[in-house]
């Protein structure tokens, strides 16, 4: 089986969470073939309905309809039905990954005049500046109705259509309608679910979240029917994810929240730990050096005293984020060899970048198992 994965704007981020994702779910990754922001991904069996609500990082998922090489993939398109609608209006765009891209539109143009469907190309003519400092294309119109794709892998072209995507709207508008929110502070939904799927969590399994803030990664976790334990030493904000949780109407019995410092609290057994500590001071000017170097020191200082007292009680994976701070040029991540070396953990993936072109504190993310 293969599908279309539409990255979102920090492709390695996003290529990481699905692979984890799918083999959290024993789902086997057969190939992945990554053009542009599309992924082509051969998975052993069919995706589970709704996958793109468990994503944080992927923006849509597409179906294969046929394929073939570039000589009969319009003669196979010929047999198939394209449109399903009942509207005779249809309002459409094609993503292209693929050296046919031009004739696909063409096709597409004279088959719809054939089929006397009133059919309209709206092209992708949305930009969005990914990690790499490019530019990826995305619709900018809410007209459109279908989204088809076509991808070239080793001389075969695939053709499909969007049948899944995020709906950034109700997933803005709950984080946005929540009773307490913390601007500066606040993790996204999107990178929450993000730290969620490389921690392996699964529902039924238990998410520590050490520095749980307001609540937003257990949201996350609790949303996908996990149980979730929240720690913080600032009581204001216990209060307010206790008002978050409330909010959402999660049960009771399915999270517990604990106001107290995360370097010797006494914690039942959990699965694994998705967190995000203190990134430090919000600058927006550039530090120098040392400045950048001593957060960095207080940070391992704090993330190993965590470590220890509560890997015991971690069964799985521990997830973070770290302070990746600008200076001058280049940015500095803490020393995560000296963090294993410290709690007998191991780095399990290379270590994932996250921020923007002009953030002057970014994040790290690492993955972490015991040794």
């Amino acid at each position: 089986m293969k599908y279309l994965f539409i990255l979102g704007r920090n492709h390695e981020l996003s290529i990481a969470e699905i692979e984890e994702y799918l083999d959290k779910i024993e789902n086997p990754i057969k190939k992945l073939t990554q053009v542009n922001n599309g992924l082509l991904v051969e998975v052993e069996n069919p995706l589970l309905e709704n996958t793109i609500t468990y994503l944080g990082g992927t923006i849509s998922i597409g179906e294969i309809l046929t394929s073939g090489t570039e000589k009969l993939i319009f003669e196979k398109l010929d047999k198939i039905m394209i449109y399903l609608g009942e509207n005779n209006k249809l309002t459409y765009t094609l993503w292209d990954f693929s050296e046919i891209g031009e004739l696909t539109k063409e096709y597409l143009k004279q088959r719809f005049k054939e089929e006397k469907l009133k059919a309209t190309f709206k092209g992708l003519t949305g930009k969005i500046k990914n990690q790499e400092g490019e530019k990826d294309e995305k619709p900018s119109s809410k007209l459109i109705e279908e989204e088809y794709f076509i991808f070239q892998e080793e001389g075969i072209e695939y053709f499909g259509k969007i049948t899944e995507k995020c709906d950034y709207e109700s997933i803005e508008n709950r984080d946005m309608n929540k009773p307490v929110r913390r601007e500066s502070l606040a993790i996204s939904p999107r990178l929450a679910k993000i730290l969620i799927n490389l921690a392996k969590l699964k529902t039924g399994d238990k998410l520590l979240d050490p520095f749980c803030g307001v609540g937003g990664i257990m949201q996350e976790a609790l949303l996908q029917n996990m149980t979730a334990l929240g720690v913080d030493n600032d009581g204001d904000a216990i209060k307010g994810a206790q008002k978050n949780l409330e909010w959402f109407g999660f049960s009771p019995e399915s999270y517990e929240l604990i106001h107290f410092d995360s370097t010797k609290v006494s914690i039942s057994p959990v699965t694994a730990v998705a967190t995000e500590p203190d990134l430090g001071n919000i600058l927006k000017k550039i530090p120098t050096k040392g400045m950048a170097e001593n957060t960095l020191k207080d940070f391992e200082k704090l993330i190993v005293q965590v470590i220890n007292n509560v890997k015991k009680m971690v069964e799985g994976r521990i997830v973070f984020t770290s302070p990746y701070i600008r200076i001058g040029k280049k940015r500095l991540s803490c020393n995560i060899e000296n963090i294993c070396e410290r709690t007998g953990y191991h780095e399990v993936r290379e270590s994932l970048p996250e921020f923007r072109e002009n953030q002057v504190v970014g994040r790290m993310i690492y993955v972490l198992e015991k040794n």
